[in-house]
């Protein structure tokens, strides 16, 4: 039985087969059509990871929805920081 382009693969595995990917095209040792093939590989990839993370954060949304006491905010950080910010406050965490 042949594996489906369409196969989906866990987060943890695509984002393995993505880094080798991204290892060979910067390579520059593969012929167009070869580093093409590998670009479209990635981009779908790169949308399966995304779909995963999304699905994820709803998750997550959902329990801390549950819980009924926790606020949501957004994960974002702002520019010129490299995380985003930790709460210290124990209040908020949902476990």
């Amino acid at each position: 039985m042949n594996k489906s382009k369409e196969t989906v693969r866990t987060f943890e595995d695509s984002i393995t087969a993505l880094e080798r990917i991204v290892g060979q095209l910067q390579s520059g040792d593969l012929p167009l059509d070869r580093a093409l093939e590998l670009f479209e590989e990635g981009v779908a990839l790169s949308r399966q990871c995304q779909s995963q993370l999304e699905a994820a954060e709803r998750k997550v949304e959902i329990l801390l929805r549950e819980k009924g006491d926790l606020r949501l905010a957004p994960f974002e950080a702002e520019k010129g920081d490299k995380a985003a910010p930790v709460s210290s406050d124990k209040e908020d965490l949902p476990f």
